[in-house]
């Protein structure tokens, strides 16, 4: 190799690594915009700020498409996990509102992450619900929450039945022992909750029989 062509190799492997690192650099401040976004996408969920949460995870879809794009020609760096945490939690922010506003899982087509990181938006979709249900007890409407204390059963049985190697699903099963923790902690709040407000409206008509006409 003469001088010249080792001078002329150095350089176009430098430019490549510029651009590369350029890429992952723009990518990573994306990353982190499309966590924050879909955060708040779900807090706004929770809030019934619902136009506010459809708002911000489109936003973060957006930013999520930029860093597909930056990426595409860098496959290493788009399949080095710097993308994950971004794609499971604006995975976790449109299933959380598409079950909570419409009681649907949606497809993972129409999410548009990879598999894996759906699969993990999905298990801790499952402690959202919780929270929700935790929020219509506070708020007196406990049986409203049955609807989402069955939807956290099908996402727990559906991540029950993948059984691959962890490097293969990437770490779903021990998502799945948290999902069934919580089923089950969930059921037995909801269903002391259903329990005691029946009773008080059963002593409250119990009340309004001995008190009799005026």
């Amino acid at each position: 190799m003469t001088p010249s062509t080792a001078d002329e190799l150095a350089e176009e492997i430098s430019h490549h690594l510029e651009e590369k690192d350029r890429a992952r650099e723009e990518a990573l401040a994306l990353t982190r915009a499309v966590v924050r976004s879909s955060g708040a996408a779900i807090r706004s969920v929770h809030r019934g700020e619902l136009d506010r949460a459809l708002d911000l995870a489109g936003r973060a879809g957006e930013d999520l498409a930029s860093i597909l794009n930056l990426l595409k020609e860098h496959p290493d760096v788009r399949y080095s996990g710097l993308v994950d945490g971004a794609e499971q939690e604006y995975a976790e922010a449109r299933i959380v509102y598409s079950l909570i506003t419409e009681g649907t899982i949606p497809h993972p087509r129409e999410v548009g992450v990879e598999m894996t990181s759906y699969l993990a938006g999905l298990g801790d979709a499952v402690g959202e619900l919780r929270r929700h249900i935790l929020d219509l007890i506070r708020l007196g409407r406990p049986e409203e929450g049955e609807v989402h204390l069955a939807a956290m059963e099908e996402i727990y049985h559906l991540l029950m039945s993948f059984d691959y190697p962890d490097a293969v699903t990437k770490g779903m099963r021990r998502k799945g022992d948290v999902a069934r923790s919580l089923l089950d902690r969930t059921r037995g709040d909801l269903t002391n909750a259903i329990g005691q407000r029946r009773l008080e409206v059963q002593l409250r008509e119990l009340e309004e029989r001995m008190r009799g006409p005026l």
